[in-house]
C-alpha cells in the first residue's frame, strides 16, 4: 500500500534573510523575467532582493505570511470542502477515487503552491520549504509519463487501468492460465474537450514551477513543468487542431514564455507564438473562448474578460521576447479601449455577468455574440451588477506589468497601482479568510433579485479561482516595487521596503524605503550600498493622480527633474548614506465619468491617491446610502480608522441627505422635500463588507449648486 506523504500545516516564521544563493545567474530570479528580453526596457529584480518592512503592503504581507497561505492550504487539503489536494493524491496512487470538483481545480491548486514558493522566498521558513517538497512528490506522481498533467483525464485513466488489469487477472484465474491481454481505456483523454481546461492547468503549473525554482533553486517543481511544457510542443507538432480547440482560459501563454525564460529551450518560445496563430485554426469558435477572431484581427478588448486579459498579457509575452511587430499595435490598441471605454475606476473588467461581445472590427462587423464574464459594449458599466470577477482583475495588472516592461511607461503602472489598491484586494477580507468572486461596486438591499454571486465574502466559493488567485498575487507585491535597467534602478510600488541587488554590471546597490504611501505621498530613499564612482539613475514613479505636482530633493537640496513616460529620473553618483526625498501632492479628488456612461451621469466618485472611496451604511445612522447628495464643494477631512486590525485612512465630511420617501411599487415620483446635512465618512473601497452586512456605493449623486 502506497501512503500519501504527511502534509505539514504550518505558518511561515518570521522574516529572515533576504538573498540565497541559487543555479541560476543574478537577476534571473525575478517573479516576470525580463532579463534577457531583447524588447523589455525593464527587468525585474530577483524574488529575493525585496521585503517589506512595515507599513501598508506590511501588514498585507503579514496576513500573507500568517493566514492567506495557511488558511488556503487547509481549504485546500480538506476533501469535504475542495477536493484539490485529494484530486492530486488520488492520480498519484496514494489512494482510491474518482475526480471530484471543476476541471480547473488543478490550476488553482498551482496558484496557491506559487504562493507558498513567493513567500517561502521572502521567509526562507524551512518548514514551509519541506511542506512545498511534499506536495511536489505528489504532483509529481500524479503526472502521466509523457506529461500530461490534468487530474480530470489521469484519474480515470489509471481507474480503468487498475479495472483492466484486475479483470484479466480474474480471467487468468478462471481460465486456469493466459487468455490474452487487456486493454485499458477511459472516458476523454488528452484535449478531447475544449470546457476541460488542460492547457489552463498546465499554465498554472508552470508558472508555479519558475516562482518555485527561482525561490528555492530547487528543480523537483520544474522538472515537472519540462516534462509538460515538452509534451504540449509534441502534441502541438502532431495535433495542432486538437490544441486550438482545447486552449480556454489562456494562462498558458505566460506559463511556457516564463519556461522558456527559465530554461532557455528555444522550442519553448516557438510554442508560444504558434499559440497565438492556432487560434486562427479554430473553427466555429467563440467569444468566450477568445477563438473566434484571430488575435491579430482584435483591435478592441472583446469577450470573457478573464480569457481576454491572460491572452493579453501572454502576447505580451511573446512580443517582449519575439519583437513581433505584428502584435503591439493590437496590444497598444486593446488597451487603449479598456483604458478609455470598459475599464471601472477600480481596475475592475468584465462588467456583465452574461453579455455581448460585438467585435467592433470590419472582421464581421455585424455580427453579436453572447458572452459570459464579458466585456460588452463601450460604457457599459453597471455598478449593482457589475460582474468584476477578480481573476479578471489580476489579469488587468498582468497584461498591464507586460506592457509596463516592454516600454518602461508609468501609464501602465498607473492601471498595476490601481489594481493593487482597489479591485485586487477588494476580493478578500481584510482579516484573509473570506473572498468574493465579483465586486461590484454598489450593494443594496433594496436590489430586486439575487446575483449569481454572494453580496458578502464567504469561506469558500463553489468556483475557486479567485481566491488562489488573490492570495498568490498580495504574496507577490513586494516583485513590482522595483525594477532595474541598464541606467538603475526603477521604483514603482512605494512602500516601506528594503532592497539589495546587482545591476547588470555587478554593481551592488541596496537601498531602504519608509513611506506612509497610499494614505499620504510622503517617500523617503536611503542609499546603503551604491556603485563606485559612477552615474547611476534612481528613476522614480510620478502616478497620475498627482497630475504632475511633486517635489524631489537629495540630502535636503531640491531637485530640478522631468517627467518622461511617468518617471522623473534623478542621476547622479550616489553614494551609501544619501538620501532621497519625493513628495507627491495627494488631494482629494470628486472624480467624475464620461458622460457617455450612462450609470453615472451627474454622479461622482472620490479618489485620495491611488484609493477608489465608498459609502458603506454602518457609517450612516440609519440614512439610505442612496439618499446621500455630495456637494460639489465638500471639504474632506483624511482621518484614521481602524476596521479589523488594519489602519486605514477615511474620509468625513457634511454632505447632503434628501428624504428618505418609500419606493415600494413606484417607478418615478415628483421630486419633493428639501435636502438636509448629514455627516459622512467615506472608507477605502477594498475595505467595505468587513464590518457585517451592509449596503455600499462608490457614486453618489452630485450637486454643482
Amino acid at each position: 500500500m502506497i501512503h500519501k506523504p504527511t502534509i505539514r500545516r504550518c505558518a511561515a516564521a518570521v522574516l529572515v534573510a533576504l538573498t540565497v544563493t541559487l543555479g541560476l545567474g543574478a537577476q534571473e530570479r525575478s517573479l516576470t523575467n525580463t532579463y534577457n528580453s531583447k524588447y523589455a526596457r525593464v527587468w525585474g529584480v530577483d524574488e529575493t532582493a525585496v521585503h517589506w518592512t512595515g507599513g501598508f503592503w506590511g501588514n498585507r504581507f503579514e496576513v500573507c505570511r500568517d493566514t492567506m497561505v495557511v488558511n488556503m492550504w487547509h481549504i485546500m487539503d480538506d476533501p469535504d470542502l475542495c477536493p484539490a489536494y485529494r484530486n492530486l493524491e488520488i492520480a498519484a496512487g496514494y489512494m482510491e477515487g474518482r475526480h471530484r470538483g471543476p476541471a480547473f481545480l488543478d490550476g488553482d491548486f498551482f496558484k496557491w503552491l506559487e504562493s507558498a514558493a513567493a513567500v517561502y522566498a521572502v521567509t526562507r521558513d524551512p518548514a514551509l520549504d519541506r511542506q512545498m517538497d511534499e506536495i511536489i512528490e505528489t504532483i509529481a506522481k500524479a503526472q502521466r509519463e509523457d506529461g500530461y498533467m490534468h487530474t480530470q483525464v489521469v484519474i480515470p485513466e489509471r481507474n480503468a487501468r487498475k479495472n483492466a488489469a484486475q479483470a484479466q487477472s480474474t480471467a487468468i484465474v478462471g481460465a486456469g492460465g493466459p487468455v490474452g491481454t487487456a486493454t485499458a481505456t477511459a472516458d476523454g483523454g488528452a484535449f478531447n474537450n475544449r470546457l476541460n481546461f488542460e492547457t489552463y492547468n498546465h499554465g498554472h503549473l508552470m508558472t508555479a514551477a519558475c516562482v518555485h525554482y527561482r525561490a528555492t533553486g530547487k528543480r523537483n517543481l520544474l522538472d515537472v513543468a519540462i516534462k509538460a511544457t515538452d509534451f504540449l510542443c509534441e502534441f502541438m507538432e502532431n495535433d495542432p487542431d486538437g490544441l486550438a480547440r482545447s486552449t480556454i482560459c489562456p494562462s498558458h501563454y505566460m506559463g511556457v514564455v516564463e519556461m522558456y525564460r527559465a530554461t532557455g529551450d528555444p522550442r519553448y518560445l516557438k510554442l508560444a507564438h504558434d499559440f497565438i496563430d492556432l487560434r486562427s485554426r479554430v473553427k466555429d469558435g467563440t467569444d468566450d473562448n477568445q477563438d473566434r477572431i484571430p488575435f491579430r484581427d482584435q483591435w478592441n478588448a472583446m469577450g470573457h474578460a478573464v480569457r481576454a486579459n491572460y491572452l493579453y498579457a501572454g502576447v505580451a509575452d511573446v512580443y517582449a521576447e519575439t519583437g513581433d511587430e505584428t502584435l503591439l499595435p493590437n496590444l497598444e490598441s486593446i488597451w487603449e479601449d479598456i483604458v478609455n471605454r470598459k475599464m471601472y475606476i477600480t481596475g475592475g473588467c468584465g462588467a456583465l455577468y452574461d453579455g455581448t461581445s460585438p467585435d467592433g472590427t470590419s472582421y464581421e462587423p455585424d455580427f453579436i455574440q453572447k458572452v459570459h464574464q464579458a466585456y460588452g459594449r463601450a460604457y457599459q458599466l453597471p455598478n449593482t451588477t457589475a460582474h468584476n470577477e477578480t481573476c479578471a482583475n489580476i489579469g488587468n495588472l498582468l497584461f498591464n506589468w507586460r506592457m509596463f516592461c516592454i516600454s518602461g511607461d508609468g501609464k501602465y503602472n498607473d492601471i498595476v497601482e490601481k489594481v493593487l489598491y482597489n479591485s485586487l484586494l477588494s476580493g478578500i477580507s481584510i482579516d484573509g479568510t473570506r473572498y468574493f468572486y465579483t465586486n461590484p461596486l454598489r450593494l443594496s438591499d433594496d436590489f430586486p433579485y439575487e446575483l449569481r454571486w454572494p453580496k458578502e465574502r464567504t469561506e469558500y466559493i463553489s468556483c475557486f479561482c479567485c481566491p488562489p488567485n488573490t492570495v498568490r498575487t498580495i504574496c507577490e507585491a513586494q516583485n513590482y516595487a522595483y525594477s532595474l535597467s541598464d541606467e538603475g534602478v526603477w521604483c514603482n510600488l512605494y512602500g516601506c521596503s528594503e532592497l539589495d541587488t546587482k545591476l547588470r554590471d555587478g554593481s551592488a546597490v541596496a537601498l531602504s524605503q519608509a513611506s506612509g504611501y497610499p494614505w499620504n505621498g510622503d517617500v523617503t530613499i536611503t542609499l546603503k550600498k551604491a556603485p563606485r564612482r559612477k552615474e547611476m539613475t534612481l528613476f522614480l514613479y510620478i502616478p497620475g493622480w498627482c497630475d504632475g505636482h511633486f517635489t524631489v530633493s537629495v540630502n535636503g537640496q531640491p531637485q530640478s527633474v522631468t517627467v518622461d513616460k511617468g518617471y522623473a529620473a534623478v542621476r547622479r553618483v550616489w553614494k551609501a548614506g544619501d538620501t532621497l526625498r519625493l513628495d507627491l501632492e495627494m488631494k482629494t479628488k470628486l472624480i467624475e465619468s464620461n458622460p457617455l456612461l450612462e450609470e453615472t451621469r451627474n454622479q461622482v466618485a472620490v479618489m485620495r491617491g491611488p484609493v477608489v472611496y465608498c459609502l458603506e451604511s454602518p457609517d450612516l445612522g440609519g440614512v439610505k446610502i442612496d439618499n446621500v447628495v455630495i456637494p460639489a464643494d465638500i471639504r474632506l477631512t483624511p482621518k484614521e480608522l481602524d476596521i479589523d486590525g488594519c489602519t486605514v485612512t477615511a474620509l468625513t465630511g457634511k454632505a447632503l441627505r434628501t428624504p428618505d420617501v418609500a419606493w415600494t411599487n413606484t417607478l418615478y415620483r415628483e421630486v419633493s422635500g428639501a435636502p438636509q446635512s448629514v455627516d459622512i465618512t467615506l472608507i477605502p473601497y477594498f475595505a467595505f463588507g468587513n464590518r457585517g452586512h451592509s449596503e455600499m456605493t462608490v457614486w453618489m449623486p452630485l450637486n454643482r449648486f
